[in-house]
């Protein structure tokens, strides 16, 4: 068992340990924290599939993450409203199952991210980063323009939406369905970027030529991976939004999308399980200098830029090496 494997079992077993030994001592509030670093944890991850190992710089991700709260928030409303959301060709109604609003948020996100990625894709660098920003605000003024589903005060909804057999207003089991979830999204990525799609896709990274002699296309393995990433940040933002019980358009903002990158490289740009240190670290950050100063973002920017200068390979490179493992 190498460094990294074992940093990555000591990790997850302190993101499990930390809620439920707080759940033991009744403080649901760590354990709320803990479900939003899992939360967090899984909107990194799929960021990191495109960014650490496609190298896409996406500066857009909270399109995604929004367009996940905004499934859940608009399902949710109508069911909770008795009133259905399309009467014409046929009826189709809200819902509070939880898997189904998971589904829909996956679909939609996965389905955006295409076609955002087929038209971002035909630029690269700055070009890139601004046009995927583009689409996010795009998203962002178009959510406060909606007045149906709360505009700029968002869309409340009462009561938790429902999984079977377990009680999703428990904090501790609704941490146990975000965790399970995590898992599994870790699951698909690291099967998913030590597949023969995930070599060739580092390789365009690191030499597209390369790629290309060996009758690969670049754009379309990019597309792929960022088809992927958009639908798994979607399945992050329902879940966020059923954690708050609350959607709004600051989901599709570029804060939102800069929170998810700093996860990735506080966590390690390329590591399967980087995205998830990330979160919790800066979940963190937020409650211990929140509790500090207002203004604790400043102490934030400070300990990024000192991992970005000093361990570039973020705590994943400070601590397992700055080499990626592959086994």
């Amino acid at each position: 068992m190498n460094k990294e494997t074992t940093l990555n079992i000591v990790l997850m077993t302190i993101l499990v340990a930390v809620p439920v030994l707080a759940w033991m001592s009744d403080e649901p509030f760590l354990v709320t924290l803990a479900t939003r670093a899992v939360i967090f944890a899984i909107a990194g991850v799929g960021l990191n599939f495109a960014l650490g190992f496609g190298g896409l710089v996406s500066f857009g991700h909270a399109a995604f993450f929004g367009l996940g709260g905004y499934a859940m928030g608009i399902l949710a409303f109508h069911a909770q409203t008795y009133t259905p959301m399309m009467e014409w060709p046929f009826v189709i109604e809200g819902t509070k199952a939880m898997p189904i609003i998971w589904l829909v948020a996956i679909i939609v996100s996965a389905l955006v991210a295409l076609a955002i990625g087929m038209l971002s894709l035909r630029t690269s660098g700055a070009y890139f980063i601004m046009i995927t920003l583009a689409f996010a605000q795009m998203f962002y003024y178009f959510a406060i323009s909606w007045p149906a589903y709360g505009g700029e005060d968002g869309l409340s909804i009462y009561v938790r939406n429902e999984f079977p057999g377990l009680n999703t207003m428990d904090p501790i089991q609704y941490f146990s369905i975000c965790y399970v979830l995590l898992l599994l999204v870790l699951f698909i990525v690291h099967r998913a970027a030590h597949s023969s799609f995930g070599l060739m896709l580092r390789a365009a990274k690191q030499n597209e030529e390369r790629v290309q002699a060996v009758g690969q296309v670049p754009n379309r393995l990019y597309l792929i991976a960022f088809t992927i990433s958009g639908a798994i940040t979607g399945l992050a933002g329902a879940l966020f939004a059923d954690l708050n019980r609350f959607v709004s358009p600051t989901m599709f903002s570029w804060h939102t999308s800069g929170e998810i990158m700093v996860f990735v490289i506080l966590g390690g740009l390329g590591r399967v399980f980087g995205p998830v240190a990330g979160a919790a670290l800066y979940i963190l950050l937020e409650h211990s200098l929140g509790g500090l100063s207002a203004y604790w973002h400043i102490y934030l920017g400070a300990i990024l830029l000192g991992v970005v200068i000093f361990a570039r390979g973020g705590l994943y490179g400070l601590i397992a090496g700055r080499e990626v493992a592959h086994d």
